[in-house]
């Protein structure tokens, strides 16, 4: 028996590969799918089923793709519907994999068809769960993607989520292990743990919403309390999963096509694509093409992009490090976004090269910049999210948290120089550049962002353990 997380930390996203005697499953698999081929032909195994366990917002599954390679059969709980081939199982309903036994659990609220798994053993011994976005470590899913306004309320969906909980899942034993489909980072749910496995037992001690004398009117509070909206790209990806999508080799075919810096600027003016920058931000502070955005590809790239340009159809074109273009493409795949036209071949050089305008972004060292905080009235402007500024910031900074940064445009003074940061810089600098490309160039980045600021010993509201907010 073979049971393995294959763990993404940049959606946050664990996948499972399940194996007994030459078959094998997969449940909730990224976009990319040879990882998960290339397993199952090394161990002489043939991929049998592909579980899901809802209709996935954060991201694009691979489901379609890999059945189409493997000849696997799509498994969904009830409730599903989709425009491809697929196994709507019924509750209870039992699937083998060698010698082992996947039961459906049907488990609905965070979306209606919601869906745990559960594995036993030869001998029917239960080993453990699968509970996609019903039950992570420390939290449930968030009750509020799946709501119809017409007839279905956030408030609905939580109480019938804490049905399931309590029903499904918390009847069984302690010592079941828990996979999840998400860790922290995730925007699936509000308090996730940064551990990606545990046990059941240990989530009825430590996870608020599995407390055994809770109400439901009390789970429904405390689900709801403090959800903020979701992404913009959420029901987008939702579709694609539903509906099908590009077979990734085509996308990467066409994002990876080098252009020259005439080519480039072109198709920038033909297409209306955006410009999208994922070195680092030191990088592109130092220079980039004007009007393109930032977001790097070694920060929290693919929820970041999703975030801040929302619409998955988005013609766009790169600006990579050197070598990465194939996996800058792949990443935006995983979260929708397959409308890729291209990079810059030779990057910001062959720009420079070409006698084409350079942007920058003006920073400031904290050294430089506590000596003027402390004699002049400063207009700050911190991006991290609320609850960072909530638990402690510099006094007299204004929380214009990043996800919701178009709400905040008339805050941004046009004329006098402002001061944004973040925690370390990365967040920033994504700011810095929208707020760029939307003609607001009087802005000066704080270095190292809250970390270097509260090091350099600058003046910041007393500390507040974020639990207690």
């Amino acid at each position: 028996m073979i049971i393995e997380q294959i763990y993404t930390g940049c959606l946050s996203q664990g996948a499972y590969y399940i194996e007994s005697k030459g078959e094998a499953a997969i449940i909730d698999p990224l976009r990319e799918v040879a990882p998960y081929i290339e397993k199952a032909k090394k161990n002489k195994a043939t991929i049998k089923y592909i579980f899901e366990t809802h209709f996935h917002a954060d991201f694009v599954s691979g489901h379609v793709t890999l059945a189409k390679e493997t000849g696997a059969t799509i498994v969904y709980g009830p409730m599903a519907q989709t425009r491809f081939d697929s196994l709507i199982a019924k509750d209870q309903q039992e699937f083998k994999i060698g010698d082992l036994h996947l039961t459906v659990l049907h488990t609905p609220g965070h979306t209606m068809e919601s869906t745990t798994y559960l594995l036993s053993d030869v001998s029917k011994k239960n080993i453990a769960i699968f509970s996609g976005d019903t039950l992570f470590l420390g939290d449930v899913g968030r009750p509020d993607l799946a709501q119809k306004a017409a007839d279905m309320t956030q408030e609905d969906l939580a109480g019938i989520l804490y049905e399931s909980l309590r029903k499904k899942i918390m009847p069984l034993a302690d010592d079941l292990l828990v996979y999840p489909a998400h860790g922290a980072g995730s925007a699936c749910g509000k308090n996730l743990s940064k551990e990606t496995v545990g046990t059941l037992g240990d989530q009825k001690k430590t996870n608020y919403a599995l407390r055994a004398d809770m109400t439901k009117e009390e789970f429904i509070k405390e689900v709801t309390e403090g959800l903020l909206p979701p992404p913009q790209y959420f029901p987008l990806n939702v579709k694609m999963n539903k509906e099908g999508y590009e077979d990734i080799e085509t996308v990467i075919e066409s994002g990876t096509r080098p252009l020259s810096p005439e080519a480039f600027e072109a198709a920038a003016n033909e297409t209306g694509a955006i410009i999208l920058d994922v070195r680092h931000q030191d990088d592109f502070a130092r220079g980039h093409v004007p009007q393109s955005i930032f977001i790097g590809i070694d920060g929290s790239f693919a929820p970041w992009v999703g975030a801040m340009i929302g619409n998955v159809k988005q013609p766009i074109l790169l600006i990579t490090p050197e070598g990465r273009e194939e996996e800058t493409v792949t990443r935006l795949a995983r979260v929708g976004f397959d409308n890729t036209l291209g990079y810059l071949k030779g990057g910001i050089n062959s720009w420079s090269k070409a006698n084409k305008t350079i942007d920058t972004v003006e920073g400031i060292e904290v050294k430089s910049f506590k000596p003027l905080a402390e004699k002049e009235n400063l207009t700050i402007f911190d991006v991290r999210k609320s609850g960072e500024y909530a638990s402690e910031h510099l006094v007299d900074a204004h929380s214009t948290p990043l996800d919701f940064l178009n709400n905040h445009m008339s805050e941004f003074p046009i004329k006098g120089d402002f001061y944004i940061h973040c925690a370390g810089g990365y967040r920033s600098m994504i700011a810095a550049s929208i707020l760029k490309s939307r003609g607001i160039h009087n802005l000066i980045d704080v270095r190292g962002g809250f970390a270097a600021i509260k090091e350099g010993g600058l003046k910041v509201t007393e500390y507040v353990c974020p639990s207690t907010l």
